[in-house]
């Protein structure tokens, strides 16, 4: 008889030592290493029966390359639409509408590709049913199961043959096999390992939903983010109407697109052009605020930058940034302060994007430098004016990317003029050029001080 070895598994972060402590060496956590027997046969799983090495070109390709789901903001995110065998990690705040988009996404594939299997392990099949008809996502295609043992899921799989499976949620799933309490690393890790298993061998996509704890990291192992295709982030404020979708990993897409929806009485709606929405509400009397051009993976959107520059009483100045990288323009201040002259130094300083969105790229460089200084010096900036551009140390502009694609969103938005670096001018097409100047004048800077002395009224 083998000799049974035992090991002590870290429950926050899943690393494992021969012997207990009280400290997690990898992870810090105190009093989380748990016993366990050692498995001697290999965790891992396999993707299929064994063959010999074939050529890429001979490999048989699937009959449908991707599913569209029905929902351009869900398809755009994954990258055109859901691609078969992929395990899909659906991660987010409690109420924020994990179970409502999934819901949608079931009726509206249902309709077009064939059943969908609705695991819950949270709510009652009644509960689901309520839900499902206030949203209009009654199917006679969509099939319900209140379940969380893995083993029971896979059974209820071969046995319905569905086109699409949503696991809600892989916290709740647990194998009856492990001694761990379902949402412990153990479990988690285990029963993704076995559904991953099942997506590959059948060519199944399946979605998992995932809770997001308070520091806003996926509840369970970072193995589990790893073990995963895509993971969908969803994200927003639940006393705000609106929910922003996007990926963090995508095996099979890019991670930059956006999805934008609107939470209603009777569901979540697609957002078809955001820029409309965030721009609604916009004062253009006021000082402070700046219009910028960003790109949101293939998409362009405009989005309002908004400054506040007021008088610090007492202690460091503050500065609070919401939506803008912290770093770069902490950056911008200084360089606002060096070239323009601007006392903003001792000043407390606050930008914000509107709209919930995060905007990294350089391009909004010229978007928040002159909402700052329109701030600082009360000064509003020229109306129906967009504004993009990266801007260097010395206060030079330089040239961004996809310049095309910023300017004719800017004409389809009503604006009638845009500040750009010159570089920028150089780099567009004869053709572009001709058809922009019917309706939007292109105006080029090659430093902030001649760009806030273009954009400044009076």
């Amino acid at each position: 008889m083998a000799k049974i070895k035992t090991l002590y598994v870290c429950q926050n972060c899943g690393a494992q030592s021969p012997k207990w402590q009280g400290k997690c060496n990898a992870c810090g956590s105190w009093n989380t290493l748990e016993m366990k027997e050692e498995r001697k046969e290999p965790v891992g799983f396999s993707l299929g029966q064994s063959s010999p090495p074939i050529p890429i070109i001979d490999v048989a390709a699937e009959k449908e390359d991707r599913y569209l789901t029905g929902l351009g903001e869900l398809d755009r995110v994954l990258g055109g639409g859901i691609v078969p065998g992929s395990l899909i990690l659906l991660a987010g705040e409690p109420g924020v509408g994990k179970s409502t988009l999934l819901l949608q996404l079931s009726k509206e594939f249902s309709e077009r590709w064939g059943k969908v299997l609705y695991v819950s392990g949270e709510e009652s099949l009644q509960q689901i049913k309520m839900r499902a008809k206030r949203l209009g996502a009654l199917s006679p295609q969509i099939y319900l199961l209140a379940e969380n043992n893995i083993h029971n899921m896979k059974q209820a799989i071969d046995e319905l043959d569905p086109s699409l499976v949503i696991v809600d949620s892989i916290q709740t799933a647990y194998m009856p096999s492990l001694e761990a309490a379902p949402g412990s690393i153990t479990q988690i890790r285990e029963s993704a390992a076995h559904l991953m298993r099942l997506t590959k061998e059948n060519a199944l996509p399946i979605f998992l939903v995932g809770h997001v704890t308070k520091t806003g990291t996926v509840a369970g192992p970072q193995v589990l983010m790893h073990m995963v295709d895509a993971v969908l982030s969803f994200t927003g404020d639940k006393h705000s109407l609106y929910r922003l979708l996007f990926g963090e990993k995508n095996r099979f897409g890019a991670t930059d697109e956006l999805g934008v929806f609107e939470m209603k009485n009777t569901g979540l709606e697609e957002v078809k052009n955001p820029a409309r929405l965030f721009l609604s509400q916009r004062n253009t009397s006021e000082p402070g605020t700046a219009i910028v051009p960003t790109l949101e993976g293939t998409r362009p959107i405009l989005v309002e930058l908004q400054a506040l520059v007021t008088k610090g009483y007492g202690g460091p100045p503050r500065r609070q940034f919401t939506g803008t990288d912290k770093n770069r323009t902490a950056i911008l201040l200084a360089v606002l302060e060096k070239r323009l002259g601007l006392p903003i130094g001792i000043s407390d300083v606050y930008v914000n994007v509107v709209g919930g969105l995060t905007i990294t790229e350089p391009a909004a460089d010229l978007g928040i430098a002159l909402s700052v200084a329109s701030s600082a010096c009360e000064i509003p900036l020229k109306h129906n004016w967009t504004f993009f551009g990266e801007v260097g140390l010395t206060g030079e502009l330089r040239a961004v990317t996809q310049p095309e694609k910023r300017l004719l969103e800017t004409v389809q938005m009503g604006f009638t003029h845009c500040l750009i670096p010159k570089a920028n001018l150089r780099a567009l097409d004869k053709s572009l050029q001709i058809k922009l100047g019917e309706s939007l004048e292109v105006v080029t800077a090659e430093h902030i001080i001649e760009a806030w002395n273009y954009c400044k009224r009076g």
